[in-house]
């Protein structure tokens, strides 16, 4: 299944055939729904990225692998290339996908353990576009495990240097975490270029 919505940014309106373009200056700026999705696509440096899930082979109860694919193309200065950055047991992973000159940010929602109590958890990873390595890695899990949390979109800021996740959630999932409420939105300033961590906000 390939369904995903892009967001178009108010400054640029930007159109990626499937066989993929060059990457305008600024950076491409798009916000994905992950639901359920197996596939999610994004462009940075003239280079198209895939996030997948494939179920690992011989695996029941199911495992699932988190993949991101840079692919080769005219547009691409680097050859077709793939990192592994996660797995969900038994649940199917929700993937959001992003990217800009700076690199590449990949989200996604998971299930760590077999049994049906088990909470889904939220990782969110920076991949350098060229090298194909994880520069940052960070997430969102409820304090203690005593609920679940939820990625619904991913979102590159005006600035192409603050990275926004919102979702859903059951619990506390930051200590400088303000509001109340089962939604939150977290904003990561610089995240392409600093490990500050992000302001969460519910609501």
């Amino acid at each position: 299944m390939r369904s995903f919505r892009r967001a178009v940014s108010l400054c640029a309106a930007m159109v990626l055939p499937a066989c993929g373009v060059d990457e305008p200056a600024g950076g491409l700026e798009e916000v994905f729904d992950v639901r359920e999705a197996e596939l999610v696509s994004a462009v940075s440096r003239g280079c198209v990225f895939e996030l997948t899930s494939v179920v690992r082979a011989g695996t029941l109860p199911p495992i699932h692998d988190i993949f991101l694919s840079r692919l080769a193309s005219g547009t691409c200065a680097w050859p077709a290339a793939s990192i592994g950055l996660g797995t969900s047991i038994i649940s199917t992973p929700s993937l959001s996908l992003v990217a800009n000159d700076l690199g590449v940010a990949a989200g996604f929602t998971v299930k760590n353990g077999y049994s049906g109590s088990s909470p889904r958890t939220v990782g969110i990873k920076h991949v350098d576009p060229e090298l194909m390595t994880v520069v940052r890695n960070t997430g969102f899990a409820v304090y203690l495990g005593t609920g679940s949390v939820f990625l619904g979109y991913l979102a590159i800021g005006a600035d192409g240097t603050t990275l926004t996740a919102g979702g859903t959630k059951a619990g506390i999932i930051s200590p400088n975490e303000t509001g109340s409420g089962s939604n939150f939105i977290a904003t990561f300033p610089d995240f392409f270029t600093s490990t500050t961590p992000p302001g969460v906000v519910a609501y």
